[in-house]
């Protein structure tokens, strides 16, 4: 239990301001009505993906080049790497982070973890099942959204549909953003 002193008015303010933000990291699970991928495979989904579009957040934002590249922990875990480029910094970001089964590992539904010991959820939603070339991830709720694919460029088509799922679900895909 943590107790709080009256302090400044600027202090309280602060502090209101990261009550959501403690409270949003706890959230593990799916969005209502979005359920994650069944027959996921972790062994495939390893390695490099990059991003073809996503709902901007300032822990992206300005980054181009975006990439996640996953791998497996000593402890079970998944260890994610995440890079993109800050053209306006001419500099290379990167996060490392960790992740972990929410439950049934044929289930395409983790928590990852950049600032621990807060998790967000992690939850594939389409996954092309026959090859591991493209998914649509999505966070805890839905500002969160993310389309990668193994290659850089993603099929027309293929990322119309995938645009048009997420909206089926209620994600804002006017929003998205493309990085190239």
């Amino acid at each position: 239990m943590f107790m709080i002193q009256a302090g400044t008015g600027k202090t309280m303010k602060k502090l209101l301001l990261l009550v959501p933000l403690l409270l949003s990291g706890c959230s593990l699970g799916a969005p209502e009505g979005v359920t994650p991928v069944s027959g996921f495979e972790l062994e495939r989904y390893l390695g490099k993906w990059h991003e073809i579009a996503r709902l901007d957040h300032r822990f992206e934002r300005g980054l181009t080049q975006v990439t996640a590249e996953y791998s497996l922990r000593g402890d079970g875990g998944v260890r994610v790497l995440n890079r993109g480029y800050k053209a306006a910094k001419r500099e290379w970001k990167q996060a490392e982070g960790r992740a972990y089964f929410n439950g049934d590992k044929s289930v395409g539904s983790l928590r990852v973890s950049f600032f621990r010991p807060f998790y967000g959820g992690y939850n594939i939603v389409e996954l092309d099942k026959e090859n591991y070339s493209y998914a649509l991830v999505c966070g805890p709720d839905r500002s969160y959204l993310w389309i990668l694919a193994r290659e850089p460029q993603l099929d027309p088509e293929v990322l119309e549909r995938l645009k048009s799922r997420a909206a089926e679900l209620g994600f804002d895909t006017a929003a998205l953003v493309f990085p190239g």
